[in-house]
């Protein structure tokens, strides 16, 4: 089987050029899922056992776009790989500071810090492992342009690092393959803390991201599903100019689970 991260560059010339599609690229029109929820957006399907893509949007699909909290599985993993975080139960005491989301205005660990999104324990994160570990590691990773130059604790939510759908479903391909420069351990501990729901179908694995560019709001939803027989690798990344879109956070993951409905594929 051909690497999926050498796959890539070609794919992305395919895509950037507008040139017709190679066998293993098949483009679809999912433009009905995204108008029910009143918004644009580019989606990104990796069939690992095919070694097949289906993608909705080709433009988009290799557009750089903020990563927002997507990048805490990134973080995780240099957390891990850099010793500053130990295991899964790793505790940052809450700094009593009250936000929005009440979940957030607790003690939180690894885990459970990236269940509930909670951003003030990977900006903590962050500026424990430091500006040269991180720009260090986001190259080893090769995870989008690695630019950290916004600051240690903001540049992966509006600011300098930027990563296209394509990059998001190859870096998470490599995380399941464990063809990333990080130890089996640490891969491991941030696959856990990933899964989202285990069923006797397939386990699902994921993480959302909400975040602002050019006006727009930019909305995440990556991960990847196994089954029995195969590893399906996801990226919905969509945007509005409306704020005040009600269903824009849900519509991350609706999305994606109507299209994996239609496709059949579990």
């Amino acid at each position: 089987m051909q690497p999926f991260s050498l796959l890539l560059p070609s794919l992305m010339m395919v895509l950037i050029s507008c040139a017709s599609p190679s066998e293993k690229i098949s483009y679809r029109d999912f433009g009905n899922f995204y108008d029910r929820f009143e918004v644009e957006g580019t989606f990104v399907l990796f069939d690992l056992k095919k070694e097949a893509f289906i993608i909705h949007n080709a433009k988009d699909a290799a557009k750089p776009v903020t990563p927002a909290s997507t990048f805490k599985i990134v973080n995780s993993l240099i957390g891990l790989e850099t010793g500053v975080v130990s295991d899964a139960s790793f505790t940052i005491r809450w700094d009593s500071v009250v936000r929005d989301l009440p979940t957030w205005n607790q003690d939180q660990n690894l885990a459970s810090a990236f269940r509930y999104s909670a951003v003030w324990y990977y900006q903590e994160l962050a500026r424990r492992i430091g500006e040269k570990q991180l720009d260090s590691w986001l190259q080893k990773l090769d995870y989008g342009n690695a630019d950290i130059s916004s600051g240690v604790d903001r540049f992966w939510l509006s600011g300098s690092l930027q990563v296209t759908p394509l990059q998001q479903v190859d870096f998470l391909t490599r995380l399941y393959t464990n063809k990333l420069p990080v130890s089996n351990r640490s891969g491991e501990i941030v696959k856990e803390i990933m899964v989202e729901k285990d069923t006797l179908g397939y386990v699902l694995r994921s993480k959302t991201g909400w975040g602002n560019q050019e006006g727009k709001e930019v909305g995440w939803y990556v991960g990847y599903y196994e089954t029995a027989g195969n590893v399906y690798f996801f990226a919905n990344c969509i945007f509005t100019e409306d704020k005040e879109n009600q269903t824009f956070l849900s519509a991350r993951k609706e999305i994606v689970y109507l299209i994996m409905d239609e496709l059949e594929l579990l």
